[in-house]
């Protein structure tokens, strides 16, 4: 489990998609959006939901798991990156995989395409370009001691329940205190992992 992991809270997001525009600017990314913003009642509301990869632990990342050429690596930080261009079959396994929907196959190039945390920035203790344009936190990276700094009453949600499995996450949601109550199977267990040595 990272020290820092990217925190995602809805509940900040206004949809100005400076993340999207700001990812794209990822030297290793070449002009690609790796981040999805999905608006949630379009028309009626400016409430917006950024999509980044929530680089899951446990089970070891879906969409790696199911690649048949093993092109998606997931690092001894449990950063999972993008499929290698050089190995990537194109055949969309991890596509369906996902239990979040993050991957996304690019059918012309054949070529599955997903957030890899700016990886060339975020090893480097630098911060994912998302986050370094976030004007209201909604993408916040960071350390959990650093967000409860900030806000106090949030829980980090890193655990998923997705019919009989549950996925532990290397990054996590940011909800209001309480809101466990109305996640199937979300609770934060940072506490737990910070206890634990890297």
């Amino acid at each position: 489990m990272r020290k820092k992991a990217l925190f995602i809270d809805p509940g900040r997001c206004i949809g100005c998609q400076a993340c999207v525009a700001a990812c794209r600017e990822c030297d290793s990314h070449k002009g690609r959006s790796m981040i999805h913003l999905d608006y949630v009642d379009p028309g009626n509301s400016a409430a917006a939901m950024p999509t980044v990869c929530m680089h899951c632990s446990d089970p070891v990342a879906p969409c790696a798991q199911v690649c048949p050429v093993d092109a998606i690596p997931v690092g001894n930080d449990g950063v999972v990156g993008t499929a290698s261009p050089e190995l990537c079959i194109g055949c969309g396994n991890c596509v369906h995989a996902c239990p979040f929907g993050v991957p996304k196959l690019d059918v012309p190039e054949m070529l599955q395409y997903k957030c890899d945390l700016c990886y060339d920035r975020s090893s480097q203790g630098l911060l994912p370009m998302c986050a370094s344009v976030c004007p209201t936190d909604a993408l916040f990276y960071g350390t959990f001691d650093e967000l409860q700094a900030k806000r106090p009453s949030a829980k980090a949600v890193d655990v998923f329940d997705f019919g009989n499995q549950s996925v532990v996450t290397g990054n996590a949601l940011v909800a209001p205190a309480g809101a466990e109550d109305v996640i199937p199977g979300g609770y934060s267990v940072w506490n737990e992992f910070l206890e634990t040595p890297a």
